[in-house]
Order: structure tokens, then C-alpha cells, then sequence
């Protein structure tokens, strides 16, 4: 009996030390996933279109090639060449290039663009912030650095504008100091055709360069600045540097790009400036259209090409225009020169039929 309990034992000894063996062959069950953590939000780059960089670039190959005419007119052909550089724009393209352009420039200010892309990360702080630019472009004007901006867009397109006023001037000038040539008198040629090709280019946008485009492209994201003096101005700004300001937020929250074409020249609609653009076209159109002696085409040239453009572009951006002088005082003749001879009326008389004004008035 005692053989047998023995023998038991030693068999459930034996089925326990097997079953801790066989237990412990077995695949221990996996550890639990590690908790699910949120990726931090990234914020999308900064993106201006190129379609937008080659407007604002085509805006300044205007400016600088209308800045450069040489009012030293010595012929006809000289005076036609200078008008077909003058009239190659059209009014709603240089519009969107003046305020693309100014885009460029205040992504230039560190402050400005650093205070936008700090709403970028977020999702629905950036759908927030886009929606109210999209609404009134004005809300621009609230991110810090918008003084600092403002400035760089206001002082950079007052200087473009200034640039083909001042061109203007000189040459409004030579349509006076030309008819001293007896070749200035002499009549256009074709000047039915010279009118239509002024309609023509009016309606053909101008090309960018495409150098320029790239000096454009690597500034407004920051990659290559442009070189500008920095300087705060205060509000209220002009719809255009408010436009351009909106245009760079949205580049800086990425919502800037061809996708977004539509919206982003919704924002830069200005009919104010738009306006003023046509109405020099018109008054151009016009100009020609009367105008018949060379000394005359100067006068439409450096008045209603130069002198208008360069205006328009000014009073968009909200720079001081030029302080004209005061005309001179005319002195009437007394009674006692007119006895004597009325030699200075006489005087006035001939300066007045040896130089001839344009017929053409402002």
C-alpha cells in the first residue's frame, strides 16, 4: 500500500514538472500598444503664385522702360519709338502688378511675416485668419510689423511712381522746347495707325523677364531679400497697400498659391485705381486723336502716358505727390508803358509766336 501511494506521488510529481515545462514553451501574449500621441502640426510654406510674380515683374520692366525715355527727341522716328514703349500696358494687369508687387515687398519684413505664420500651424487658426483676410483685406493692417510693412510698400511704389512722373516732366517739357526744330512742326505720319497700335498694346499684357521673376520668386519666400530701407508708417493705408499686405498674409499662411488664384485676385480688386489707369488710356486715346504735329505727340507722350501712369501709381500707394512750383506772376502792362510803346506787351507777344504751345490741353 505504501509502495503504491509512493509510486502516485511520483507520478504527479513528474505530470507537474512536465506541465511547467511544456507552459513554458509556449509564446508569452504581446505587450500592449504605446498610447496614440498627436504629430505636432506643421505649417504650410509660404507661397505667392507665379502668376502673381510675373505680373509684379512685368509691372516693373514697365516702369523702368517708361522711367528711361530720353525727352532729347532729335526726330520723328525718335518720338514714335518712345510712344510705343510708352503705351505697351494694359490698365488691369499693371493694377494687379502694382499690388502683386507689393506683396513681394512686405513679405520682406521679418515682423510682419512672422506674426501671420504664427497663426499657420493650427488648422483652424489658419482657416480663421484666411477667411477674415479673404472678407476685408484690412484686417491686414492688424498683425504686428503691419506699420514696418506698409512703409516698405509705400516708399518702394512711390518711387516707381516718381520715377515715370519725373520722366513725364521732361518730357511735357521737350513739347515746348522741340518746336524750336522746324522738323517738330511737320505732321505725324499715319496717324490713324499710330492711334490704333495705341489701342492695340493697351490691350496686351506685358511680358515679364524672366531673371526678374526669379528675383521675385526667391524673395517672396524669403530665400534671396531684397534690399530695402525699413520704415514704419502709420495708417490709414490706400486699398492698394492694404490689398498687397492681405495678398502677402495669405502667401505666409500658404494660401497663396495658382490653386488659389481666383480668391487671392478677389482680394486685389481696387476700382478706384483702376479708374485712374483708364482715364489716362482715354485721355491718351484722345490726345492722339487730334494731335497732328510732332511736338504735339511728345505733349500726349510725356502728359497723358508718362505723367498720368506715374500719378496713378503715387496716389495708390499714398506717397506724397511732387510739390509743383507756382507759376510765375504775370505782370499786366500799365498805362504809361502802353503810351511809351507797349513794349512789353509787344514782347510778350513774340515770345508767345516764336514758341508754340501744344494744342492739346491737359
Amino acid at each position: 500500500m505504501h509502495t503504491f501511494s509512493r509510486a502516485r506521488a511520483v507520478l504527479l510529481t513528474a505530470a507537474v514538472a512536465l506541465a511547467t515545462v511544456v507552459a513554458g514553451c509556449e509564446t508569452p501574449p504581446p505587450p500592449p500598444p504605446p498610447p496614440v500621441v498627436a504629430a505636432p502640426a506643421v505649417a504650410p510654406p509660404i507661397t505667392l503664385s507665379n502668376t502673381l510674380v510675373e505680373r509684379a515683374s512685368a509691372f516693373r520692366g514697365y516702369m523702368a522702360r517708361a522711367g528711361a525715355i530720353n525727352p532729347k527727341f532729335e526726330n520723328g522716328d525718335q518720338i514714335q519709338s518712345s510712344l510705343k514703349v510708352g503705351v505697351a500696358y494694359e490698365p488691369k494687369q499693371l493694377l494687379s502688378g502694382v499690388i502683386a508687387y507689393a506683396a513681394v515687398i512686405a513679405l520682406q519684413d521679418p515682423t510682419f511675416v512672422g506674426s501671420v505664420r504664427a497663426f499657420a500651424a493650427d488648422p483652424a487658426q489658419r482657416q480663421q485668419v484666411i477667411a477674415q483676410l479673404v472678407a476685408d483685406p484690412a484686417y491686414a493692417a492688424s498683425f504686428k510689423g503691419s506699420d514696418t510693412a506698409a512703409g516698405l510698400v509705400i516708399d518702394t511704389l512711390g518711387a516707381e511712381g516718381l520715377k515715370v512722373f519725373t520722366a513725364g516732366k521732361a518730357v511735357k517739357q521737350a513739347a515746348y522746347d522741340v518746336q524750336h526744330s522746324s522738323w517738330s512742326k511737320a505732321s505725324v505720319p499715319d496717324r490713324d495707325g499710330r492711334l490704333a497700335y495705341a489701342k492695340t498694346m493697351s490691350a496686351i499684357p506685358a511680358l515679364a523677364e524672366s531673371g526678374d521673376v526669379n528675383t521675385l520668386q526667391q524673395a517672396s519666400i524669403g530665400a534671396q531679400p531684397l534690399t530695402l530701407t525699413p520704415r514704419s508708417a502709420s495708417g490709414p493705408y490706400q486699398p492698394v497697400v492694404l490689398r498687397g499686405m492681405a495678398v502677402a498674409a495669405l502667401a505666409a499662411l500658404g494660401a497663396a498659391g495658382d490653386n488659389n488664384l481666383p480668391t487671392i485676385e478677389a482680394v486685389m480688386a481696387d476700382p478706384t485705381s483702376a479708374m485712374c489707369l483708364n482715364m489716362g488710356k482715354l485721355n491718351l486715346y484722345q490726345c492722339l486723336a487730334v494731335s497732328k504735329p510732332h511736338y504735339e505727340d511728345v505733349f500726349c507722350l510725356g502728359q497723358h502716358i508718362l505723367m498720368d501712369t506715374g500719378q496713378c501709381v503715387i496716389k495708390a500707394s499714398g506717397a506724397p505727390m511732387p510739390v509743383e512750383p507756382a507759376p510765375p506772376e504775370r505782370v499786366l502792362p500799365t498805362k504809361t508803358s502802353i503810351a511809351q510803346g507797349g513794349g512789353a506787351g509787344r514782347n510778350s507777344r513774340a515770345a508767345k509766336t516764336a514758341v508754340k504751345k501744344p494744342a492739346v490741353k491737359k
